[in-house]
């Protein structure tokens, strides 16, 4: 019977080699490497394409929805 080579993957903020079933932090390699990542999302270092939204007109429109 043939062992099963482990799944690896790359940290995606240092790109060290991560064993997936083992790393509490997967897909990160540490806590520390998890924290860097959300850490640009909340700075807006990082964003997902789209139209802009203006804010003012969402917050009147869902006023207006509410009604």
């Amino acid at each position: 019977m043939t062992k099963k080579k482990p799944l690896t993957v790359q940290c995606p903020t240092c790109r060290k080699d991560v064993d997936w079933s083992t790393s509490p932090a997967r897909p990160f390699c540490s806590e520390r490497c998890r924290l860097i990542d959300l850490g640009k999302w909340s700075e807006e270092a990082y964003r997902i394409e789209g139209e802009e939204i203006n804010r003012e007109e969402e917050a009147h429109t869902l006023s207006s929805d509410e009604i």
